[in-house]
């Protein structure tokens, strides 16, 4: 029994890994009070879900998505290319969403003087805003 589930733990490892990324990311973007450090996080916990879509489009023994008639005929399966389409665009939005908060974190910079979050919350309060 305990051999049976020890395989079937490593044989989805793909999957535990993404588990662990969420999670680094996610305690990253909770605790840091450094903003770059909740970015990196950010970041951290997108390529998690990245990783965790494109394992759920493999499919074992899988062939290339160009399906004639003589494929169907013998019954090959072919991978679905729709989760890996969707990961481009999902690179491509989180790129911006990076791109746009780092902009973010520049302007209260110059605003503050400061990335952290604690110091810049309590400059607000002082200016009484």
């Amino acid at each position: 029994m305990t051999d049976w589930l020890i395989s079937e733990i490593f044989a989805k490892y793909n999957y535990w890994v993404s588990i662990l990324l969420m999670l680094i990311g996610f305690y990253a973007i909770i605790t840091k009070e450094n903003l770059i450090k909740k970015i990196i996080g950010l970041n951290i916990f997108q390529t998690a879900i990245f990783l965790f879509f494109i394992s759920l489009g493999v499919v074992k023994k899988g062939t290339a998505p160009i399906v004639s008639e003589e494929m169907i005929l013998k019954g090959y399966q072919y991978v679905n290319p729709l989760p890996h389409v969707l990961i481009l665009t999902a690179i491509v939005v989180a790129v911006a969403t990076t791109a746009v908060a780092l902009s973010l974190i520049i302007r209260l910079y110059e605003e503050y003087g400061t990335i952290e979050e604690s110091e810049i919350l309590e400059a607000i309060k002082k200016e009484g805003r």
